[in-house]
C-alpha cells in the first residue's frame, strides 16, 4: 500500500515538476526579449523602485518627449526629490514638476493601485512600465489587473547585477529568477481568483 502511495505520489510530481521547468525556461527567454515598440510614445511613465538603473532609464525617456509625466512610484518615506536627484546624473531642473515621487506602495500590487490612482488623477489612458527585465511579467500582470482598460507598455531594463543568458550558471541570478517566476505564477493565478487578497489605500504609506 505504502508502494502504491509513493508510487502516486511520484507520478504526479514527475509531471509537475517537467511543466515548472519548461515554464521557468521560457519565462527566461520571455524576460530577455525586447518589445518592438520601445519608441513609441505615452501620455505616462511609471517606474518601479528598486535600482537607479531603472529611474535613469524613466528619466531618459521624460527627457527625450515619449511622455508627459513620470511617476516613481514605490519610494522610501524617507525619500525627498533632493536625495533622489543625486541617483540620477543630467537631471534638469525643468523637469521636476513633471515627476511625481510615489510613497504609498510598499509591493508591485500596491505600484499598480497606487500608478492607478496617479492617472486617474491626471486623466491619463496610456502608459509606459519601467522596471528590471525579470520583475516585467508579474508588474505588467498587476497593471493589467489595476487598469484593465489602459493601454500598457513596457520598458524592460536589463540589470548588470542579473545574468539574462546562461543564469543557471550564477547562484545569485538563478536564485532571483525561480523566485520572479514562482511570484508570477502565484499572481496569475490570484488574478483568476473570484475575490482579492490584498486591501489597499492611498495614502497609508509604507513604514517597514
Amino acid at each position: 500500500m505504502k508502494r502504491k502511495a509513493a508510487f502516486f505520489v511520484l507520478y504526479l510530481f514527475v509531471p509537475a515538476l517537467v511543466l515548472w521547468l519548461v515554464g521557468l525556461f521560457l519565462f527566461s527567454s520571455k524576460i530577455n526579449t525586447l518589445p518592438k515598440d520601445l519608441d513609441v510614445s505615452t501620455e505616462a511613465l511609471v517606474a518601479l523602485t528598486g535600482g537607479t538603473d531603472r529611474l535613469a532609464t524613466a528619466v531618459g525617456l521624460l527627457k527625450n518627449g515619449k511622455a508627459q509625466k513620470l511617476l516613481i512610484s514605490g519610494v522610501n518615506k524617507n525619500v525627498d526629490w533632493s536625495l533622489l536627484t543625486k541617483t540620477v546624473e543630467n537631471l534638469p531642473d525643468e523637469l521636476s514638476e513633471r515627476i511625481t515621487l510615489g510613497h504609498s506602495a510598499c509591493n508591485t500590487e500596491e505600484n499598480a493601485l497606487e500608478s492607478k490612482a496617479w492617472m486617474e488623477k491626471n486623466g491619463f489612458k496610456s502608459v509606459r512600465l519601467v522596471t528590471a527585465a525579470y520583475h516585467m511579467p508579474r508588474s505588467l500582470s498587476e497593471f493589467k489587473a489595476a487598469m484593465p482598460d489602459a493601454d500598457i507598455r513596457v520598458y524592460p531594463v536589463f540589470t548588470t547585477s542579473f545574468k539574462n543568458t546562461e543564469w543557471w550558471k550564477w547562484r545569485g541570478s538563478a536564485a532571483l529568477l525561480i523566485s520572479e517566476y514562482t511570484k508570477f505564477l502565484i499572481v496569475s493565478v490570484r488574478h483568476v481568483l473570484p475575490f482579492r487578497t490584498v486591501r489597499f489605500d492611498i495614502g497609508e504609506g509604507c513604514f517597514e
